[in-house]
């Protein structure tokens, strides 16, 4: 069986081995990169199967790394963890927005990261056995099998949780879809997880479907549908 292997982006030395070993006694294959800069171009060179992220870095900031991975078809699907300085809100929105997967606040327990690690990476693996390999709502079509989203018969890239929100509204189209409920079934745990993480997932995947944005309906102090 294949190890999974994180790549793990810390500056502070001392934070990144405490990291490494915590990971590696989980059965992790862990890397270390110290900058920004040479972190890049070892995701391109060689795409881990998932990025722990400090935002402050040398070389290269944490949010333009992540900023280029997503924007990268390459390596845009990989799942991404940010580490982030308690105090930091702003910048960890930012991250959720440009397309991380979730977030750490320092300072964090090691036992913590594992856990995180854990719930990201069951969210990459594929949901229950789908209700239909192809889903339509107007101009978009899903391909569930292929992982692929076309608006108007052009393919868009869109990260493994946005495609598991974009599949599971779909699905359940004209259905109100609570905040909580999404956490569960797109996150897969909820309570680690501030009920906020669902608003900004959703506001940037509006942004990815364009003209078909309004599809997706917010219910206020509720949740969201998805319109057919």
């Amino acid at each position: 069986m294949t190890t999974t292997r994180v790549l793990v982006v810390e500056d502070e030395q001392s934070i990144a081995e405490v990291l490494e070993y915590n990971l590696e006694k989980e059965g992790y294959e862990v890397d270390l990169e110290f900058r920004g800069d040479t972190a890049l171009e070892s995701i391109r060179s060689n795409p881990p199967d998932l990025i722990l992220l400090d935002l402050m870095l040398p070389g290269l900031d944490g949010l333009e790394v992540c900023r280029l991975i997503k924007r990268d078809p390459s390596t845009a699907s990989i799942p991404l963890v940010i580490l982030t300085a308690k105090g930091e809100e702003v910048d960890r929105i930012v991250g959720l927005e440009l397309g991380a997967d979730d977030y750490i606040s320092k300072p964090f327990s090691p036992r913590e990261v594992v856990l995180r690690i854990k719930a990201v990476l069951r969210r990459s693996e594929p949901l229950e056995k789908p209700v239909s390999d192809k889903l339509s709502v107007g101009l978009l079509e899903l391909d569930v099998p292929g992982h692929r989203l076309m608006i108007d018969r052009q393919e868009v890239s869109v990260t493994a949780t946005e495609f598991r929100l974009l599949r599971i509204l779909m699905e359940r189209c004209d259905r109100v879809q609570t905040r909580d409920g999404l956490l569960t079934d797109v996150w897969r745990y909820s309570e680690e997880v501030d009920s906020r993480t669902v608003d900004t997932h959703v506001r940037r995947l509006r942004r990815k479907l364009g003209s078909e944005a309004h599809r997706i309906e917010t219910v206020i102090g509720v949740g969201y549908r998805m319109r057919c």
